[in-house]
Parts: structure tokens; C-alpha cells; sequence
């Protein structure tokens, strides 16, 4: 969504609650801020002064944060509308018809807009353009919207060009796979039939999905099909399964099913293997040794890598009016650009240190974890016990490991070695460094951090 199409749709929400349109400077002052200008380059564009401009500001940011409920102001307005905008898209669709979870039952309009029939009107499913059928009621709220427009064009080229079938999105907890699927619907989703999301945060046996797949797909037809690789072969669907990993076990290397779900590796590869016309997205902090293999037999399947946000990052450090921008950089490079550990950290800058990124990390000589330590205890509680040792060891190296070198300290495990290092790099611990000797690994800074503090404890 551009700058116009935002600011139009924060009008129109500012209009279905108050029935008065934005004035056409708070407009200008709207689509100025929305394009990082600030009020003397607004000024100028509008011929008001200064003082005038700012006090309109001030008026359109308590407005704003009237109608969305939200603690709007200049810093943070642009990130705010984008994830309300994008939630309201992948909620109800420009042409889509938004089931509940009860595929029967009514249509699922937010509880925000129920209140303004000529809103439910335009969006309500007798609309001749809807042809959509959009279940994402057990998805998350859309809370990042920043960023990831190169990974969204990686996606689209797969999907729209490529017609890949297969697709897994892995890395670290937190890092923002879901939220990048999210955003991925609310700019494809008239390219589909049917979309739907689901997770496996429950453990769901493979044929309790594939029946609640089925109940889905099926709703509109009178006979219903044999099979789900019927459905994706006669529509275009994009399902997206999330939280893969919790169909893997513990205390093994990374990626092996659990018994009672091996099941899905199969339905995973007929996926890949079949010819239609779909694509299902697979959501996981560990990359899949059965994907893995997948991807280099078949050109339809890909995975994708999810790291930090980079520069996007400093949305966040905005959003929370954090001081010292010339420092942003090295807090966000410090953190990986990961959303979430930094969103954790600028709560402690907030608390302890006036908002002040300098003060923090003049204040911390080594890498200051705090909350994120509960994180990283909970992402290698997965850990099998040569992967624990292993990487023990590597938190102690102070230079990448060249994985062709013998280590004394491994020399009884022999090839195991080899397989806890691939095991740590698809469970994204793992760095691997290209040079002119080849690739070197490393381990995970915060990682590193986490486990020689926890060792000196």
C-alpha cells in the first residue's frame, strides 16, 4: 500500500467513525509525515506557518488515536496505520469472502466496523466481484509490518512465476516468518480461490488437518472431493501451515518427525511432487532435512532463510520514540535487526535509560541480554546432547571453525560431528562465513553471550 492508498484509508476510517472527512491540510500533514517530512517542509508546501502546522498535527494525532485506539503521534503513525491497514486487509479483503472458523456459519466482520453498514455492505459476500474464500481465524494479529520487501518479491516470483508448490519459511523464534505471510496474503490474495492458515501448535494428527482442510475447501460445492491434492488441483489455494517445528523432536538433531507424525513428510513431498496449481507455505524455526532434499530433486520447492530486519529495523526504535538515531545502527547490528529481541531491549533503553541508545550502550561493555535470555533458553531446550556439547564448545572459540579441521575435543564422535554442525546451522545457530578458504562457521552472538554468562553463573 502507498503513501496515497494509507492516507486514503486512514480518511476513510477517520469517516466511518465520525462521519467528518480529514480536513485538506491534515491531509497534506498526514501524507508529509507518512513520506518522513517534517513540519517546516510541510509548511512549505502548504503556505501556513509553522506554528499553524504543528497545532493541526497535534490536533490530527489525537484524532487518530481516537478512532484506532492507539497512542498515535508523528514518530510513530506511519508503522501503526500500515498494521492496521494491512490487518483490515488480510481480515476482510478488498474482493474476499472472510469465513469464521465455523466454515457454516456467519461472515466474520472485525467488531470494529460491525457498527457502519455501508461498510459491511462493501465488503459483504453478495458482492459479484468476491471470489476469494479467506479463513485466517487462527492466525496471529499482524503486530510487525515493517519491512521484508525483498523477501515479499522473492515469494511473489516463486509463487506467480516459478509456480512453486512447495515453500518453507524457517528461522530463528520471533524473527517475523508469520508476520511476513501475513503481509504476503494482503498483497496476493486476489490471486487465489481459497486461503487459509493454520498451526500446529496443537499437535493436529495429519488427517485431523487434511478433514478440517477438506470442510474448508468443500464449503461451496455440492460434491465434495476424494482428496486435498484434488482441491489444489482444481483451485487455486495457498495454505499456510505454521509452527512446523512442533511436529519435530526434542533432544534429536534438527528436523525429525515425531513418530506419530511422520505421515506429514509424505504429504509434504506429494505436495511438491504433483502436478496443480497451489502452493503451500510451511512456517519453522528449523529447516527440514526431508525439505532440504525436496528442493534439490524438485524445482518446486523452495526454502527461505528469514534473518533480521536490517535498516527496516529502526521502525521499531521510531515506533518507540528512542533517542540518539545516529546510534540506531549499532543497537540494531548489536541485535541482529531481530524484531523481537529488539522491541525487548528498547523496553529496558525506555525504563533504565530515558529512551537514550547512547546511555545504554555506554552503560554495557559486553552484549546485555536481560529478557532475551528466557528466549534463547527456550530455543535450545530442542537440543540433542552432542548438539549441546558442541555448541558449548564453539561458544568458547574466538574464531570461526572451519568444519574440514580435526578437534581433538570430537575426535570419538567422527562423522556426528558433521551432522551436529548441519543440525545447529538449520536450527539457525549456526553462521557460516564465505571466504577464500571456503566457509567457516560461528555461533550466534546472542547464543554465545547467553551460554559463557550461564557458564560463569
Amino acid at each position: 500500500m502507498d503513501i496515497k492508498e494509507l492516507s486514503k484509508w486512514a480518511d476513510d476510517q477517520v469517516f466511518y467513525q465520525t462521519g467528518n472527512r480529514l480536513s485538506s491540510l491534515q491531509k497534506s500533514i498526514l501524507e508529509g509525515v507518512l513520506q518522513s517530512q517534517d513540519f517546516c517542509e510541510i509548511k512549505d508546501n502548504n503556505g501556513y506557518s509553522y506554528d499553524h502546522v504543528k497545532r493541526e498535527g497535534a490536533k490530527l494525532w489525537k484524532l487518530l488515536s481516537e478512532v484506532f485506539k492507539e497512542d498515535i503521534k508523528q514518530s510513530n503513525v506511519r508503522s501503526i496505520l500500515e498494521n492496521k491497514a494491512s490487518a483490515t486487509i488480510y481480515n476482510f479483503g478488498n474482493s474476499s469472502q472472510i469465513v469464521s472458523s465455523n466454515i457454516n456459519s456467519h461472515i466474520n466482520i472485525c467488531r470494529e466496523y460491525q457498527e457502519y453498514p455501508e461498510y459491511i455492505e462493501k465488503h459483504s459476500p453478495q458482492s459479484e466481484n468476491q471470489t476469494s474464500i479467506i479463513d485466517l481465524t487462527k492466525a496471529p494479529e499482524l503486530n510487525c509490518n515493517y519491512g521484508r520487501t525483498s523477501e515479499i518479491s522473492t515469494l511473489k516470483e516463486c509463487i506467480l512465476e516459478n509456480k512453486t508448490r512447495l515453500i518453507t519459511i524457517y528461522g530463528l523464534s520471533g524473527i517475523g516468518k508469520t508476520a511476513l505471510t501475513l503481509k504476503l496474503i494482503s498483497e496476493m490474495q486476489i490471486e487465489f480461490d481459497y486461503i487459509i492458515y493454520r498451526s500446529l501448535d496443537n499437535l493436529p494428527e495429519l488427517i485431523t488437518l487434511k478433514n478440517d482442510l477438506k470442510q474448508f475447501f468443500s464449503q461451496p460445492q455440492l460434491t465434495p472431493l476424494p482428496e486435498i491434492i484434488d482441491y489444489l488441483q482444481s483451485s487455486r489455494c495457498l495454505v499456510i501451515i505454521d509452527d512446523l517445528q512442533n511436529i519435530f523432536q526434542f533432544g534429536n538433531v534438527a528436523g525429525q518427525y515425531l513418530e506419530e507424525y511422520k505421515d506429514y513428510s509424505k504429504f509434504f513431498k506429494q505436495i511438491s511432487t504433483t502436478s496443480h496449481q497451489s502452493c503451500l507455505i510451511l512456517i519453522s524455526s528449523e529447516k527440514p532435512p526431508d525439505i532440504e532434499i525436496l528442493e534439490i530433486e524438485n524445482k518446486y520447492t523452495k526454502t527461505l532463510y528469514l534473518q533480521g530486519l536490517g535498516e527496516d529495523a529502526k521502525e521499531i526504535l521510531r515506533e518507540k520514540g528512542l533517542k540518539d538515531e545516529d546510534k540506531w545502527n549499532e543497537l540494531i547490528t548489536l541485535y541482529q535487526g531481530h524484531p523481537r529481541w529488539l522491541n525487548i531491549i528498547t523496553l529496558t533503553i525506555q525504563e533504565y535509560y530515558h529512551d537514550s541508545v547512547t546511555q545504554f550502550l555506554a552503560d554495557n561493555d559486553e552484549l546485555f541480554l536481560g529478557d532475551i535470555e528466557a528466549i534463547l533458553e527456550n530455543d535450545l531446550e530442542r537440543l540433542s546432547e552432542l548438539e549441546i556439547k558442541v555448541i558449548n564448545w564453539l561458544a568458547r572459540q574466538n574464531e570461526p571453525i572451519d568444519i574440514t579441521q580435526k578437534h581433538p575435543e570430537f575426535e570419538s564422535l567422527k562423522s556426528k560431528y558433521r551432522q551436529i554442525i548441519q543440525s545447529l546451522t538449520r536450527r539457525c545457530l549456526l553462521e557460516k562465513l564465505l571466504g577464500k578458504d571456503g566457509g567457516k562457521f560461528q555461533l550466534n552472538s546472542l547464543f554465545k553471550a547467553y551460554i559463557n554468562n550461564k557458564s560463569c553463573n
